[in-house]
């Protein structure tokens, strides 16, 4: 488990189908200062892709070395995405960020940050960010130029099972403005941390 030694802060979990926005409103309320907090960077066993760095966007492991840390319980939560392409958090990261004194947010997929939220119940806001419809996030994930038609066919079909888990979130914020789901997360983050 968590090294109880270590001062706990705040969990601040953020969950959503691809292109809802959530990295987005997860990026905005990392600049803000007020909030104290520090980037929960995940494990992952795929390969790198384009510029991103390890330590950074993520720690890459190999499929063995991740499967070793499942064993020795070194992960909050961890998902086996496709055979041997895993996503998990680990404990040190939390413990990380704690010891700097701060509040740990998160971006990741529903099943993840239902997992934190029945481990550290107290401790955790689960906000579910939804899009305006699916197709609007069929639109967003096109307009990004990133994947394939396929691609796409499968995070649209895959959002659909997504949105039906909103409702086990502290909270759904509804990101057909993003001023406005800026705004709301900021209020209601800033409200968790302080309560």
């Amino acid at each position: 488990m968590i090294d109880k030694n270590i001062k706990q802060g705040k969990l601040i979990v953020f969950s959503a189908p691809s292109g809802s926005g959530k990295t987005t409103i997860v990026r905005h309320l990392l600049g803000k200062e007020n909030l104290n907090l520090e980037f929960s960077i995940s494990a992952t066993s795929r390969d790198k892709r384009g510029e991103e760095e390890h330590g950074k966007d993520y720690y890459f492991l190999s499929a063995k070395e991740f499967k070793n840390k499942i064993k020795t319980d070194a992960f909050l939560e961890w998902e086996e995405v496709y055979r041997d392409n895993f996503y998990g958090t680990l404990k040190t990261e939390v413990e990380r960020i704690w010891a700097l004194g701060k509040n740990v947010i998160f971006d990741i997929d529903v099943s993840g940050g239902l997992r934190i939220k029945r481990k550290f119940p107290e401790e955790t806001l689960a906000i579910f960010v939804k899009p305006p419809s699916i197709d609007e996030l069929k639109i967003r994930l096109k307009k990004r130029k990133t994947e394939s038609e396929d691609k796409i066919n499968m995070r649209v079909a895959k959002a659909s099972a997504e949105l039906a888990t909103a409702p086990l979130f502290d909270t759904i914020i509804v990101n057909d403005d993003l001023e406005r789901a800026l705004v709301e997360a900021e209020e209601k983050v800033n409200n968790f941390i302080n309560s």
